[in-house]
């Protein structure tokens, strides 16, 4: 009898061992195929004619890793936990592949992604229109099976598996962002490009050389006209074109009003002082409306260097004032150069309008590369360099979740996050030389608990002559600061719910340490510095809250050369 047990054990453990092998080859097949099918996404299309070898290797891999004999075995214990996991994987994948990404790509196979751009101005709203439904559903079945797999506990499983079941949960994530993002787009896009009527949309180009929470000053600003899937520029106005108010156009609530006083409400150039773009879209509707006498549907934001990776799609445009714009020059002409070259604001603004209006007819020709386009819109997106706002509820309720909202940091059970709000007080476009290092760290308490560590620098590297620069730049001692000197003043959001527990600034500010305000219930330090050329400043910020797996700080959008990541200090206990 025992030994009739040990064969029956010994069968079991070999058959489980070859069908693991095997079914271990088809998954690496699979996930190999379906990397390359998810960076192809971008193309259905293209990527339709490798589904059907795809799911061939996920069926067989599935089929081996389920039969009553893999079922058995898996209530074994800790042998069992690995091989229900390879089962759960190998499920995952394999539902991803026939439930979502099979049907998507069938019923997309003659879809373009020329589609997703404009052709002489008018986008197919019929072929979005088709890929919709598939779409949503690709995302869902993507969503469903990346969350069977961040259900595993990887910490249980031998040092191989779990690196394989992490490199799945890898391609479900992207799988997931693909099919979601085209799901996003085509339920949204037909809608904003006037489907079912003529809408208007109001576009902000923020400024990075003078910071404001969400990116810069608001500069020039322009009207997209849509209509049945065509579109056209049909105004534009510089930020002095737009009324100074005496008092905020809406109503600011008690706390934002504290913090920012009035001036997000009064000004189209700070807007996007407050780090909420429904605020920021809301106000700059307002006052459009109120100027212009058309009430927009919506509100679009980006800034040069949005604009410079979509200047990789389409390649360099030669302007009216036979300027070569280009990927690689955009954020240095339109941030710097233009200051340099004219004195006079209005001539500033006249070149700033002739560009966009140069970059929107090449887009609207339809003339960029479509998987450039796209790359260069996903980038900007996740870099938090395009924000976007809807009055209408149902179709902002499209972009819940995702960067394009502008939201603030959010903490929950899973992710802890600061925010880093950065703004110039200088009245200058010094921040075109100015630095900001970013970092945060969980720490130990005295009692054993966990902390949560902020650390922030802002450091000039204007040169050192920078007294002597045009007073556009500097800001000729405008706002009382010295020629040269860069004003920052930064608001710091603590996660939700935290406790501050100990905060220091370091460097040649002024400023009596830190003031302290709410927005939404959460604490925001104000922290203010004035740099000279060559100096830097630092804030550690340190609070007592729960332990979660991430950890992160939303930032201000600032060049790509002048934002950098830093370890934050545990040290300073207080």
């Amino acid at each position: 009898m025992l030994i009739g047990t040990l064969v029956l054990v010994a069968l079991a453990a070999v058959w489980i061992g070859v069908r693991g092998f095997l079914a271990a080859g088809h998954l690496r097949d699979a996930q190999q195929s379906a990397t390359s099918l998810v960076s192809s996404m971008a193309d259905p299309a293209t990527a339709a004619a490798s589904v059907p070898a795809i799911a061939e290797d996920t069926a067989a891999a599935r089929a081996l890793t389920s039969d009553p004999v893999w079922r058995a075995a898996s209530l074994v214990p800790w042998i069992g936990a690995q091989l229900d996991a390879v089962g759960t994987a190998i499920a995952a994948v394999d539902d991803v592949v026939t439930t979502a990404v099979s049907p998507l790509a069938t019923s997309t196979s003659g879809f373009s992604l020329a589609a997703l751009q404009p052709v002489d101005g008018r986008f197919d709203l019929a072929a979005l229109a088709e890929v919709q439904e598939p779409a949503a559903a690709a995302a869902a079945g993507t969503a469903t099976a990346l969350a069977s797999v961040d259900d595993i506990a990887t910490g249980t499983l031998l040092a191989p598996l779990a690196a394989q079941i992490t490199e799945v949960r890898d391609l479900l994530d992207t799988a997931h962002i693909a099919t979601d993002a085209l799901s996003r787009a085509t339920a949204l896009m037909p809608a904003m490009l006037g489907a079912d009527g003529p809408r208007n949309y109001l576009v902000l180009f923020q400024n990075n050389a003078e910071w404001r929470s969400l990116g810069g000053i608001v500069g020039a600003t322009a009207m997209i006209h849509t209509e049945d899937g065509a579109l056209s520029l049909v105004g534009q106005a510089s930020s002095g074109d737009f009324t100074q108010y005496a008092q905020s156009v809406l109503p600011l609530s008690d706390e934002l009003t504290a913090l920012y006083d009035e001036k997000p409400g009064r000004y189209i150039q700070n807007v996007t002082q407050v780090p909420s773009f429904p605020v920021a879209g809301q106000l700059a509707q307002e006052m459009w409306a109120r100027d212009s006498g058309t009430r927009v549907d919506g509100v679009l934001a980006l800034d040069p260097v949005a604009l410079s990776y979509l200047l990789r799609a389409t390649g360099p445009i030669t302007l009216s004032t036979g300027d070569v714009l280009t990927s690689d020059n955009a954020t240095a002409l339109l941030l710097n150069e233009v200051y340099q070259r004219y004195q006079r604001p209005a001539d500033q603004d006249a070149f700033f309008q002739t560009a966009a209006a140069a970059v929107f007819d090449a887009l609207a020709a339809g003339s960029a590369n479509s998987s450039d386009l796209v790359t260069a819109l996903a980038q900007a997106g996740s870099e938090n360099r395009i924000l976007l706002w809807n009055a209408d509820p149902a179709q902002q309720a499209i972009l819940d979740g995702t960067t394009l909202q502008g939201l603030g940091p959010v903490t929950d059970a899973e992710h802890t996050a600061f925010g880093v709000y950065v703004n110039d007080g200088t009245g200058s476009k010094m921040d075109y030389y100015t630095h900001l290092d970013v970092g945060v760290g969980w720490c130990t308490d005295t009692e054993g608990g966990p902390d949560a560590a902020l650390t922030v620098t802002v450091r000039s590297d204007a040169p050192a002559d920078a007294a002597s620069l045009p007073s556009y730049i500097t800001g000729g001692g405008g706002n009382g600061i010295t020629p040269g000197v860069t004003r920052t003043v930064a608001y710091l959001y603590l996660p939700a719910g935290s406790e501050l527990v100990f905060s220091s600034s370091e460097g040649p500010s002024d400023a009596p340490g830190f003031g302290t305000g709410t927005d939404g219930g959460r604490t925001v330090l104000t922290w203010t510095t004035d740099l000279t050329p060559g100096t830097e400043a630092t804030a550690r910020i340190r609070v007592r809250t729960p332990s979660t797996p991430e950890l992160s700080a939303q930032v201000t959008p600032v060049l790509p050369d002048n934002g950098g990541t830093i370890v934050a200090s545990c040290s300073s206990a207080g």
